[in-house]
Parts: structure tokens; C-alpha cells; sequence
């Protein structure tokens, strides 16, 4: 059977990708990306598995959704000796990872998939699972079957770039990444990713209790609110952010830097730093629930920076978004940067850097930093102290353009993409329908219950050359089933 588009039902999805939905998978923006792409396809109808470095101690496959969506806990026989999450024995898990899962997915996926007559697409996330890829590509190629499996390939981040066998990636898969700033990085190496930008859950369009978002401030005991959220590291821009706190305090207003890292060790050199700078310092932790957090917040006064060392709730972070009258999202080097899109989405200013934050546009919808100058926060912030209808206009604005950036309107990028190189492999016929623009109505209320799927975390110019998949593999013949690993050896026999 030929078809014209791909549907539901005529087509499943495959995920590749280290990360993934439970606690010790979730790790940052790569977690929260696949979790709620899964989500968002299975929302459509559309069966999807999983497979991601999982929990050791869940259910090794565990279905959801009504069999809509198939989580597949891999490595969980090397994770029962790395109990630190995801990364932890990361080699042995790469290893794993690449040996066993091309020759699972094809027998226990693929191929059951095709004798229904669909489509199968699979997507892979990041470095780790590249020569997986490639691999599949090539043993779906030694029987046949390649031509009738579209794969797309993700990079989220310049992380390993050097690993890759890009020659071996180009030529098994479509490229894909997440903004203009990563395509343009990309041209330099001779790639020409397509871009498919990440998008947020259209539950964080709902509005926020602004009588809550004030109540921050009040427990703050603060003049001016600023947040930040990420990783301990120097291109977060921690510095920067900082040194703005301390001027605000010296110029007499009140400041005070509520601040959620992470666990690398240059948090250490950020809080000395602070000190250093006449701020006061205070740890918080508790922050189980919107309540827990309100009340650690007040045991923190006085204080001008708050060091957060426990997960936030997401509703949490929502009303601290909006409560804050700068969320610094300003880092120097940023694929996407889904915390200034949350902002956004919760009416919130941010202030983002300006690399791969294409929803950002200065001064309409948020702040655009151009440079690593503390000043330059400090004069955007007292600006709005004294313009504050400048302030409710840009969080108006933020909250439309989140709109065009949740995943419903990334999937249907997506799958148009995904529909072009169907057709260029001749799996579907006819030409392309024009697809109207993404309009959300959305009420007011409860935000949507994901808890089931996911961890609760505080954190074009030229177009691509398809290729019609026909070709001899990268490499000679594939190895057999001997090579893989124990656990998956007893699965496949």
C-alpha cells in the first residue's frame, strides 16, 4: 500500500537516546526533549518505543498509554553497579548500547512493524547514539529493508562532536539539529542539518497565580527578583549574573539571586565569588511541592543569593518565573535554551544570550544579551523598574510567542520533514498538502498530569540535500548475534 502522509496509522516511531523519562535517566534539557516528544507523539496516536538508559530497578520494558508508548530500559545489567544516574559508567553503557540495540530494534521492531505494511521511523538524540545508528542503517540495508525506514538523526549540542563518524552519520541518516546557531556551526564542518526546533509542553501555556508569583517577592523580603537556572558551569554565565546581583545591591536596590545549579564543582568557585562580593549567602532545600518551597524561601532571609541544592517542581519554577523580574537565561554558548522558553511561556521576562534562542527578539519578547558585561543586565533591569508598562508588554508578548513553540507545532515540523524524505525514498507518493499555521486555544486551569512519563525537573536558509536511501553499507557484514551482549542474546533467541 502507498500513502500520501504519515498518520497514526500508518506509521510508528523509534527513539533513540541515553536520557529519558525516570529520575536516574533525567539528567537536563536532552531528558526533558525526548520525554516530552514521546509524549507528544503518543498525544497524536502515534505508537512509540522508547529505549533510553533506564532505572535498573524498573520493569525492562514497561508499556503505557494503552500500547501507544513502549519504554525500553536498556544497560539496566550495567546500571545495577551505577547507581549515580545516567552517565555514571557511561564507556560501558556506550558499549552496550552500540553492540545490542541495532539488531534488537531491527528484529523486534522493525520488522514487525513492516509485515503490518506501515512505516517506521526512527530518530535518534545525540553523540552516544550515532554508531548505533549507522549500524541499524546497515543491517536493515543487508536485508532489504533500509528503503523502507526513514532515520533522522538529532544533535542537541556540540558535546563529542569529535567522536562522531560524521562520513559514516551523513551518509546512513538525515542530520538534524535544534536551532539556526547549531546549523551554522554545523555548515562549517561541510554538514547541512535540517533544523527542528525543541518545543515545551502546551500545559506551561496555562497561566500562573500571580498572587502566589507575589508572594515570592514578599518572602524575599526584595526590592527586585532575579532567578537562574542551570548547569554549574562557566558558559551559564554564572559570573555575570553575580556581579549584576551585587550592583543592584550597591546601587540601594534590594536584590536578591535566587540560584539553582547543579552538582559540578565550579558551583564552589560561583558561591565564593558572591561572597567575595559582599553578598550573603544561604542554602535552601525542601522543595517538594509549591507550599515546601514557599517556606523554604523564607527561612532564607536575609539573603542576596539563594543557593538552591535540591529539584525544584516544575509549577514551582512556573511561579518563580513570574514572580522574578529577570529569569537569566544568558549563556554564552546555547543550542536551544528551553529555560528562557519556559519563562516565556509563563509570562516571565528572560534574558537570554544570543546564540540558538530563536524565539528571542530584543526588547518585544525578552531581553537579547550581547555580552558577558554585568552592566548590561543591570541597565535592562532598572529599566523596567522604571518603565513597568514595559515590562507587562514584554511578558504579553513572551507568553504569544510561546504559543508557536510547543511541541504540537514542532511535531508537525517535524513530520513534514520527515513526509519530504519519505517521498524522496518513494515510500509515499503525491505531492506535499500546505499545512495552516498552528493556532492554541487553551482555558485556563490544572495543568496537565505528565508524572506517569516524566521526572519533575527545574530544569534555514539552504535547504537539506535528501538522499534516496540506496546504497552498500558503510561496512562489510554486519556481526552476528554472537557479538551481543548476554542479556539481550537470551531476548533475541
Amino acid at each position: 500500500m502507498r500513502w500520501r502522509k504519515i498518520t497514526p496509522e500508518n506509521t510508528e516511531f523509534v527513539m533513540l537516546c541515553f536520557e529519558g523519562p525516570d529520575q536516574y535517566s533525567f539528567a537536563g534539557g536532552l531528558g526533558a526533549r525526548v520525554s516530552h516528544l514521546s509524549l507528544a507523539l503518543v498525544k497524536m496516536g502515534f505508537t512509540t518505543h522508547l529505549f533510553f538508559i533506564g532505572n535498573p530497578d524498573l520493569q525492562g520494558e514497561e508499556i503505557r498509554f494503552g500500547g501507544k508508548l513502549i519504554l525500553h530500559r536498556w544497560c539496566q545489567w550495567i546500571s545495577r553497579y551505577y547507581l549515580n544516574g545516567v552517565y555514571e559508567g557511561e564507556e560501558g553503557k556506550l558499549y552496550d548500547f552500540t553492540e545490542s540495540i541495532p539488531w534488537f530494534v531491527k528484529e523486534r521492531v522493525v520488522k514487525p512493524t513492516l509485515v503490518k505494511g506501515k512505516l517506521v521511523v526512527i530518530l535518534g538524540e545525540e553523540w552516544q547514539t550515532t554508531e548505533a545508528m549507522c549500524r541499524l542503517s546497515d543491517v536493515l540495508h543487508s536485508e532489504g529493508l533500509r528503503e523502507r525506514v526513514v532515520m533522522f538523526w538529532n544533535a542537541n549540542n556540540t558535546f563529542s562532536f569529535d567522536r562522531i563518524d560524521w562520513g559514516w552519520l551523513n551518509y546512513a541518516t538525515t542530520i538534524t539539529t535544534v536551532s539556526r546557531y547549531m546549523k551554522h556551526i554545523m555548515w562549517r564542518m561541510r554538514l547541512n542539518p535540517l533544523v527542528i526546533p525543541n518545543g515545551i509542553p502546551i500545559s506551561l501555556l496555562r497561566r500562573v497565580d500571580d498572587a502566589e508569583a507575589g508572594r515570592v517577592k514578599e518572602l524575599l523580603d526584595a526590592d527586585m527578583v532575579l532567578c537562574k537556572v542551570a548547569r554549574w558551569d562557566p558558559a551559564k554565565r554564572w559570573r555575570q549574573a553575580v556581579e549584576a546581583t551585587a550592583r543592584l545591591n550597591d546601587m540601594g536596590m534590594r536584590t536578591v539571586l535566587v540560584a539553582r545549579g547543579g552538582t559540578e564543582p565550579y558551583g564552589e568557585q560561583v558561591i565564593d565569588k558572591a561572597r567575595a562580593l559582599g553578598l550573603k549567602v544561604k542554602e535552601a532545600t525542601t522543595f517538594h511541592s509549591t507550599h515546601d518551597s514557599l517556606s523554604a524561601l523564607r527561612n532564607t532571609r536575609p539573603a542576596h543569593v539563594v543557593d538552591i541544592r535540591s529539584p525544584l517542581p516544575l509549577s514551582f519554577l512556573r511561579v518563580l518565573y513570574r514572580a522574578s523580574d529577570g529569569v537569566l537565561a544568558n549563556s554564552g554558548h546555547e543550542p536551544f535554551g528551553l529555560v528562557g522558553l519556559e519563562t516565556m511561556a509563563a509570562g516571565g521576562v528572560a534574558f537570554t544570550g544570543c546564540t540558538g534562542e530563536d524565539y528571542a527578539i530584543p526588547f518585544v519578547n525578552s531581553f537579547v544579551l550581547e555580552t558577558s558585561d554585568p552592566m548590561e543586565i543591570v541597565h535592562n533591569v532598572t529599566y523596567l523598574r522604571e518603565y513597568p508598562e514595559e515590562s507587562t508588554r514584554i511578558r504579553q508578548a513572551a507568553r504569544h510567542t510561546a504559543r508557536y513553540f510547543t511541541w504540537d507545532a514542532a511535531l508537525k515540523n517535524l513530520i513534514t520533514k520527515l513526509e519530504n524524505q519519505a517521498r524522496i525514498q518513494e515510500i509515499l507518493v503525491g505531492k506535499p498538502k500546505a499545512a495552516p499555521l498552528p493556532l492554541f486555544e487553551l482555558e485556563d486551569g490544572a495543568p496537565e498530569d505528565n508524572s506517569r512519563l516524566m521526572a519533575d525537573t527545574g530544569e534555514m536558509a539552504e535547504a537539506q540535500v535528501m538522499r534516496r536511501v540506496s546504497y552498500q553499507p558503510h561496512h562489510t557484514k554486519p556481526q552476528s548475534n554472537r557479538s551481543l551482549t548476554r542479556p539481550y542474546q537470551r531476548i533475541l533467541s
